[in-house]
């Protein structure tokens, strides 16, 4: 062996012992997150001694992302960007960081959105009192808590179930006034807005009054639920958890802690995969205090929720072009969540649409099914389409004499599907069909160029989809009932169009 040979073995032996280091920490690093306990369980209990903090997930890499925190001074007015993405420019230094570092005490800060009228809020070294907080304990199996009213769930805060670490020498006092809440925290048309209440609880406490025997050193989301059990509801929730990650500018994935005393539901899924960790504030057997925490909107006010009743005048457009020339009426906001969504389950993000996929076209059919969705659910569906399992059998029909490509039709039974496999459906499908109905949400995780056809009956002229197909720069057609029956000729039809533009 010559000596050019001897140095390319030695090269080739070192790139594999490279590579075999690399393997052995990715898996040994994925085994850890996968066998992470709930964040109660894994909290430092005495970080003066320096003991290890959880592992949190890193932020994927997303073809649609954008930058977040360069520039948010020059984000419009009710611009696209200021809906969906960096639109928080007013930041309203309660307690400055500057001034927390010289009293040894906590900071609060709200990043306040004109064009949303809302706040994310966040702070340092501040404790929650679970005592403090009437409500149900949450996380239950719902077959135990049937029955148990909405009330008994939502949280109602004492005086002082949150507090900050004023530092030495801080009289007790209230943490912000009546009249900040109204101009930054408005309660708007919410009857109940538990994130506003949750704020006005937060009381200065001095140094020695400030006891803590637990502590979370890493970031931690607080979110506080209405109708959980609801796909389109839950989705408004993960987006403004999301957009209060990125608005706050954590590094990686933060725990989140439920303020909430709901029982479990499927969802919990998608929560616990999007974030690094997942608690109910009443888990803590005793007072906690966190290092930094991050206080998310309620999801009513999110774009998804108030574009129902407000014109938002956007459209969805690849990333690539926005860098390349921003447009205040465009945005790439929703396919970078969905997107996040797919990579959270491990789902490769940098597919496109195939013109003609080898394994054929899906037609993915959203179906309603009966199911107990909450405690104070009888299990029966609401029907939005009478005739459905004969639609769905024509449709069947009809495509088993469909020879111009192959085609296959999905039964989307969503109730009886993880939320990993629904996803899946929904990324692997060139069409999604359905009647109008929360799971049809599921669109905002759909590749680009994949077609939406809903099925709307008289009663239920309502215009969630046509939205956020819209925001999301996705090709939408609708089938417009009398009353709920739909005629099966009509529907083939609608689809038979649709599979042409694909070139079937």
């Amino acid at each position: 062996m010559n000596k050019k040979q001897q140095t390319l073995l030695k090269v080739l032996l070192c790139l594999f012992a490279l590579n075999s280091i690399s393997f052995y920490l990715y898996f040994s690093s994925h085994s850890a997150a996968h066998h992470r306990p709930h964040l109660p369980e894994k909290t430092n209990q005495n970080p003066s001694k320096g003991s290890p903090t959880l592992l949190q997930k890193s932020w994927p890499i997303l073809p649609s992302y954008l930058p977040w925190l360069s520039q948010t001074s020059k984000v419009r007015h009710r611009s696209c960007e200021a809906y969906f993405g960096n639109g928080f420019t007013r930041v309203l230094e309660i307690i400055p960081p500057k001034v927390a570092a010289r009293s040894g005490g906590g900071w609060f800060r709200c990043h306040y959105s004109g064009t949303l009228g809302s706040s994310v809020c966040e702070g340092g070294k501040i404790r929650m009192n679970p005592g403090k907080i009437r409500m149900s304990r949450g996380g239950e199996r719902l077959r135990d808590v049937v029955g148990r009213g909405e009330e008994e769930e939502l949280p109602a805060f004492e005086e002082g179930a949150f507090q900050l670490d004023g530092g030495v020498g801080k009289k007790q006092r209230r943490l912000v006034t009546e009249e900040f809440l109204d101009r930054y925290v408005p309660a708007g048309d919410i009857l109940r807005h538990t994130m506003r209440e949750l704020i006005r609880s937060i009381e200065i406490a001095d140094e020695k009054d400030f006891d803590c025997e637990e502590w979370v050193e890493e970031p931690t989301l607080l979110v506080t639920r209405f109708e959980y059990a609801n796909m389109f509801h839950t989705v408004t929730d993960w987006y403004s958890a999301y957009v209060s990650s990125r608005v706050t500018g954590l590094p990686n994935r933060p725990l989140l802690v439920f303020v909430d005393g709901h029982c479990e539901t499927q969802l919990e899924e998608t929560w616990r995969a999007m974030f690094s960790g997942l608690s109910y504030a009443k888990n803590f057997s005793c007072p906690v205090c966190f290092r930094h925490v991050v206080i998310a909107p309620l999801g009513y006010e999110t774009p998804l929720f108030k574009g129902l009743t407000e014109e938002i005048d956007c459209h969805g457009a690849p990333a690539l072009d926005l860098w390349r020339n921003p447009d205040d009426k465009k945005t790439a906001r929703l396919s970078e969540f969905g997107e996040m969504i797919r990579a959270s389950f491990g789902f490769p993000v940098n597919r496109h649409r195939a013109e003609k996929p080898l394994l054929g076209h899906n037609i993915l059919f959203v179906r309603r099914e009966d199911y107990l969705a909450h405690p104070r659910h009888g299990g029966k569906v609401e029907s939005r389409l009478s005739n459905e399992q004969e639609v769905f059998d024509s449709l069947q029909k009809w495509l088993s004499n469909h020879f111009e490509c192959k085609v296959n039709l999905i039964n989307g039974l969503f109730a009886h599907m993880s939320m990993k496999e629904q996803v899946r459906a929904i990324q692997d499908a060139s069409v999604i069909i359905g009647a109008h109905g929360a799971g049809l949400t599921h669109m905002v995780s759909a590749l680009p160029k994949t077609v939406i056809l809903e099925i709307i009956s008289s009663e239920f002229r309502r215009p969630h989809f046509q939205l956020i197909a819209q925001w999301k720069g996705l090709e939408y057609h609708a089938v417009n009932l009398e009353g709920s029956f739909a005629e099966p000729a009509v529907v083939i039809d609608k689809l038979n169009n649709i599979m042409k533009s694909l070139g079937c």
